[in-house]
């Protein structure tokens, strides 16, 4: 075998973006109850619909950020997106979601369990972690997470997801953002 730059670049950042995914899923849940969902898009078809997803929110909610966030993912390698289911872990006398308790929260069509939340930014933290670890250059971004939601990517019972898109390049694509 013989890999040279951006094919040994492009193929090291598959292999971080694996690792980062392994991360995420180890990383502690509350209760034990691992709600969390991962996927990895590269170049394709997820890929260009998520980017076009992002400029309609852009354009649907005058966001430019969004924007700003598709065309950084179209020159990037991969995303890597973690989501989370948002039903109730049934944790007694909790009430962090603003309902007495879980089943009062899962009656609910508005509430979302603090657990799942808090153990999706610790499962984001520790993938931004192992990036780092690589020296990987990435950037969290709730746009391309809410995209994903949109288009049901990580599943119709995903209803928060963060992108952390990645990139090998003498520059990072993620620094000098208008």
């Amino acid at each position: 075998m013989f890999l040279k730059n951006q094919e040994a670049e492009k193929d090291g950042v598959l292999q971080a973006a694996k690792l980062m995914t392994v991360a995420a899923r180890t990383a502690p849940k509350g209760k034990g109850v691992d709600n969390l969902t991962t996927a990895i898009i590269g170049d394709g078809e997820e890929k260009e619909k998520l980017i076009t997803e992002m400029k309609d929110i852009a354009e649907e909610f005058e966001a430019g950020f969004f924007k700003r966030d598709a065309e950084n993912i179209a020159e990037a390698d991969l995303v890597v997106l973690l989501g989370t289911k948002t039903e109730p872990i049934g944790v007694p006398a909790c009430g962090y979601c603003g309902f007495e308790d879980c089943t009062a929260q899962s009656q609910s069509e508005n509430g979302v369990c603090a657990f799942n939340t808090g153990d999706l930014g610790i499962a984001v933290g520790s993938a931004v972690s192992k990036a780092a670890d690589l020296r990987v250059d990435n950037r969290i971004l709730f746009t391309a997470g809410k995209a994903a939601v949109r288009l049901g990517l990580l599943g119709e019972d995903v209803e928060i997801a963060y992108g952390i898109v990645l990139n090998a390049a003498g520059k990072n694509l993620f620094f000098d953002r208008g």
